[in-house]
Order: C-alpha cells, then sequence, then structure tokens
C-alpha cells in the first residue's frame, strides 16, 4: 500500500482502486481536483457551479471505474468527463445567459486559475510591480473568457491540465492539427489582448 502514496503513475493508481484500494482514489483526488476546477471554472465561469461540476466528475469515477482500461491515458479520460459535463452544463446556463449581480466575480485572480504560472514571482516586489502583476493576472483570466469556445477548451487543456495535443484532440473529437491551430490562435488573441502590458513590464525590470 506504501507505493500508492509515493510515484505510482495514474494508470496504475486507478486499476489498484478497482481492485479495492480506496487509498489509490484518494490520491487521484488530491492530484487532479484543482486542475479539474481549474479547467471547469473557465468554462462554466461561475465559481459554485465549478465546485458542483468537479464533485461530479469524481463522481463519475467512481461510478464508471470499471469502464477504464489499463492500457488507455487516465489523463484523457478525466477530462473527457469534464469536458462532456462542462457541455452539459454550458447547455443549460445557455438558457439563462445574465448572470446574477450577487453572483461572485468568476475573473478574481485570487483563484489562480491559470495554474501559478500567472502568480508574481518576485514576491517581495514593489508596490508597482505588484501592482501591475494583479492587473496582469486579471488581464489574462479575462482575455482567456474571452477566447471563442473552441480556442478556450485547447487552450485550457494545453495550458491548465497539461495534455499533450494527441490528447486533447481524443478528447475534444478533432483532428490534431485543427487543435493546435485553435492554440495558435487563442496565443495570438491572448498576445494581442496582453500587448498593452509589455511596454510597462519592460520599464519595471
Amino acid at each position: 500500500m506504501a507505493a500508492v502514496q509515493g510515484d505510482a503513475t495514474d494508470e496504475m493508481l486507478m486499476v489498484r482502486y478497482q481492485r479495492g484500494e480506496r487509498a489509490a482514489f484518494a490520491v487521484l483526488v488530491r492530484r487532479h481536483s484543482r486542475p479539474i476546477y481549474n479547467f471547469v471554472l473557465r468554462q462554466v465561469r461561475v465559481p459554485a457551479l465549478a465546485e458542483d461540476v468537479t464533485q461530479d466528475v469524481f463522481m463519475r469515477l467512481v461510478q464508471n471505474a470499471a469502464e477504464f482500461k489499463h492500457e488507455a491515458r487516465f489523463l484523457t479520460w478525466l477530462y473527457t468527463i469534464a469536458r462532456n459535463l462542462c457541455i452539459d452544463q454550458l447547455r443549460k446556463l445557455s438558457h439563462r445567459r445574465h448572470a446574477s449581480l450577487d453572483q461572485p466575480a468568476v475573473n478574481d485572480p485570487g483563484g489562480q486559475p491559470l495554474r501559478e504560472s500567472i502568480a508574481d514571482p518576485t514576491p517581495h516586489a514593489s508596490a508597482e510591480r505588484s501592482a501591475l502583476s494583479a492587473q496582469v493576472r486579471t488581464s489574462i483570466v479575462k482575455a482567456v473568457d474571452s477566447l471563442p469556445d473552441d480556442q478556450r477548451e485547447v487552450f485550457l487543456l494545453r495550458e491548465v491540465a497539461n495534455l499533450p495535443f494527441r490528447d486533447i484532440a481524443e478528447i475534444t473529437g478533432v483532428p490534431e492539427n485543427t487543435v493546435k491551430s485553435r492554440m495558435r490562435y487563442a496565443l495570438d488573441r491572448l498576445k494581442s489582448a496582453l500587448c498593452d502590458f509589455e511596454e510597462y513590464a519592460r520599464a519595471l525590470r
């Protein structure tokens, strides 16, 4: 059982869970609940709903554990579940597009939705640099939210889930070249959205 707590791969842990080792499931949840939440949040854009969907993802994992094949990639399987649940929720949300004024802002950078890659690498920076960092984080989140759905999905699967393009192609059901094109367009849009900060950031170095 000690190996479950060590460097076992996701696939190994899933097979062990299929055999009845509950500790293996706990490790999978610890590893992937935050990335899954971040991915879902950027899709459904409502924090409370993202928490519910994240729970549903792992409930589906439990319910469908027997269907997992040991030769499959676990992350591809898990994010396929997450993507399908997001699609279901977005269809429901399409009937009530306007968010409540009391709804928490989804673009709050405090949740660090794009991993820690957008965090300020210099915690003891000046107040001016810290203010810029906060503005950049907020702008990144807004820019990602404004991407077309297909581009945002690919960007999140690549940057948040850290999946290879071939896995993203399998999850989304489109050719790998299409995935790469969507990623390229997403990056171009994000660079354009953040160009205003480039000169200011350079001056602070």
